[in-house]
């Protein structure tokens, strides 16, 4: 493995975490997974978006944050790999969508500051899916604040990532998730790990798995 950090990105239900899983387990790497569950504000912000956006925002990227932070302090003691299930940026990118102007600004301000201590990953692989299948997975893994998620916020975030990612300065392989499965075959979870033994330029790099 030519990598010491991979980061995997998508929008909510694309399946990062399930393939962070997989990968790690298939290359014995050390998982760093965002622990959105622990975040109280995410039940009050699908209900009030309005009202909780900013707590929700703040906590979220204070958790990135303390994570990461954490891992940059460990370098020296990983495992030979680490992957992890989110990029550090999502915290600006799903504020934009959320907050209002003023707060966004505050918020930026804020982000700024942050990402400059973080460590950043070598390879990113972005899982790209239509709206309807974001929509049966999150069905499929039944938390119960997340099933009146609309499509409408999913396009949205949709929207605000891939402008976002086609400017990042590394290798990005952009997965056709359509029709990903990393749970009950592993023909999937091997065309991504033979895209990793690639060596690829900064820039977006196709990935497609085949139904």
């Amino acid at each position: 493995m030519q990598y010491d950090f991979i980061t995997i990105e998508g929008n909510i239900g694309a399946g990062k975490t399930t393939l962070a899983t997989a990968l790690s387990k298939a290359y014995n790497a050390r998982l760093v997974l965002e622990a959105f569950a622990d975040n109280p504000f995410l039940p009050k912000f699908y209900e009030n978006p309005q009202q909780f956006a900013f707590p929700l925002e703040l906590f979220f990227m204070a958790e990135r944050y303390k994570q990461l932070q954490e891992l940059l302090a460990q370098k020296n003691m990983f495992q030979q790999l680490t992957i992890s299930d989110y990029l550090f940026t999502k915290s600006l990118l799903f504020a934009r969508v959320t907050l209002s102007d003023d707060e966004y600004k505050l918020y930026q301000r804020l982000f700024e500051i942050i990402q400059q201590q973080l460590i950043q990953p070598q390879v990113l692989i972005y899982l790209h899916a239509p709206i309807r299948k974001l929509q049966e997975n999150i069905k499929k893994r039944q938390r119960s604040y997340e099933q009146k998620i609309p499509d409408e916020y999913l396009q949205r975030i949709q929207e605000t990532y891939l402008p976002y990612i086609k400017q990042l300065p590394l290798p990005i392989l952009f997965v056709d998730a359509t029709h990903a499965d990393f749970i009950t075959t592993d023909r999937h979870l091997n065309i991504i790990m033979n895209a990793l033994d690639q060596t690829y330029p900064p820039g977006l790099h196709p990935v497609s798995l085949e139904p």
